[in-house]
């Protein structure tokens, strides 16, 4: 009976032993290959050399929370790759016209060229000038709103009466051009709850896209749609593809062809967000030549109207 017992014991023993043996293999095998992927940093997965206990499981989750890491470094890689691009580029935007502008001044200086060459002179100047100021102007706002100092005041107003006067302003830009725009408002009322200085930027931002890389075609609507206010800008373009639509909305991005055209590409991105922020939807699509981006948001019901109103 003793013997039995000891024997029992010690079988015990044996297994606890090899057990504990199996722990500290597949800890130390999962060290060694912890360092390697910390040095080499590649997609290595961590494997078990003894599948004992839980230790699958285990491996599972970390192989799951590597992969996450991995996924993370690349998304801050491919940040800071386009963070550094976007400086360089915007740095080249703003250069490009300050320089323009001092060659035109300098030229001013000549005493003998023309007044009507110098009245010339001080208009580029001025466009020039114009262009920067344009620039910094939508660098400021969209760094405002990233760090959420802009505070938008929601108020219920008739959107459509300030689509069609903001929409005017622009409507010299578009023959200056040589187009002529189709604009299609609703003459239903549309009502929506915004911040109206942020909807008047979106309508601005859309305006000056549509200008700045349209070729033509411009059609410009404001509908009513079931319960959405619906906006529209449509262009014909010859530089935008169907794979950059994706990119569209993304801050500083801009096409080549976008460099040559004073753009900053924070525009659509200060659409997008004004747009989300106020509980509206921002997209853009691409049908033939035609490159349309939508903006839209929903309407308040009447007796919200009427309070408002009152």
């Amino acid at each position: 009976m003793l013997w039995g017992l000891i024997t029992i014991l010690l079988i015990v023993v044996g297994m606890l032993a090899v057990r504990l043996y199996a722990y500290r293999k597949q800890v130390s095998h999962l060290i060694e290959e912890l360092s390697l992927w910390e040095q080499e940093m590649t997609n290595y997965e961590l494997t078990s050399c003894c599948p004992i206990g839980d230790t699958p499981e285990l491996i599972m989750a970390m192989n799951q929370v590597m992969h996450k890491h991995k996924q993370l470094e690349a998304s801050l890689r491919k940040e800071n790759r386009i963070y550094k691009e976007s400086i360089t580029g915007i740095s080249h935007d703003i250069r490009t016209p300050l320089t323009s502008s001092k060659g035109y001044i300098q030229l001013l200086r000549d005493e003998n060229i023309p007044e009507e060459k110098k009245r010339e002179y001080v208009d580029i100047v001025i466009r020039r000038l114009d262009d920067v100021a344009d620039m910094l102007s939508q660098l400021f706002e969209y760094a405002r709103i990233e760090a959420g100092e802009l505070k938008l005041e929601l108020q219920v107003f008739s959107a459509s009466n300030v689509f069609a006067e903001t929409i005017a302003l622009f409507y010299e830009d578009f023959v200056k051009a040589g187009f002529e725009p189709q604009v299609e408002i609703s003459n239903e009322p549309c009502y929506i709850e915004a911040d109206k200085r942020a909807f008047i930027r979106i309508i601005e931002n859309l305006m000056k896209n549509a200008l700045v890389h349209g070729t033509g075609g411009y059609r410009i609507s404001f509908l009513r749609e079931d319960n959405k206010a619906v906006i529209r800008i449509s262009n014909q373009t010859g530089s935008i593809t169907e794979k950059e639509i994706g990119y569209i909305f993304d801050r500083f991005y801009t096409n080549d062809e976008s460099r040559s055209r004073r753009a900053t590409g924070l525009g659509l991105s200060i659409v997008k967000r004004f747009t989300e922020q106020m509980g509206g939807e921002a997209k853009a699509f691409l049908e033939g030549d035609y490159f349309t981006i939508e903006v839209s948001f929903y309407l308040k019901i009447d007796e919200v109207v009427h309070r408002n109103k009152n």
